[in-house]
């Protein structure tokens, strides 16, 4: 049985809560949810602008994708959660741009997107993470 591992980096913020900011258990890498969140600060940044978060937010994750020895192109799930229906075209876009300048090949992650509330106000969006190295 393999043994579970902490992930920490300083490439992405360091969890505020009673969490890692990931696991890696054998090959799975899993990542906790995300936000706009400027890892040397933990200031959240760009109120207001989905399409600025999403792209800081996937920022976060790879930087702890990396920290647990994989690649963005070892990653099979992303998870997104908003907290408003009308900002899914720009988060795509945004999204959409980050996942293909990050990926090689031609087969992306798979994703689900989800409208809920999030923990913070100015939190537009948040993401999590698998891969398998």
């Amino acid at each position: 049985m393999s043994e579970k591992i902490e992930i920490r980096t300083t490439g992405a913020p360091a969890p505020a809560h009673t969490f890692s900011q990931g696991v890696r258990k054998g090959p799975f890498v899993q990542v906790s949810g995300q936000g706009p969140v400027d890892p040397a600060t933990s200031e959240y940044l760009y109120p207001g602008d989905v399409a600025a978060q999403t792209t800081r937010t996937l920022e976060n994750v790879k930087a702890i994708v990396e920290a647990g020895g994989a690649t963005f192109d070892d990653v099979v799930m992303l998870r997104v959660y908003l907290t408003k229906r009308e900002d899914f075209s720009i988060m795509n876009d945004a999204y959409g741009a980050f996942v293909s300048a990050n990926t090689s090949g031609d087969v992306l992650p798979s994703r689900t997107t989800v409208f809920t509330g999030l923990p913070r106000e100015e939190m537009l969006v948040e993401i999590d993470a698998v891969a398998i190295v």
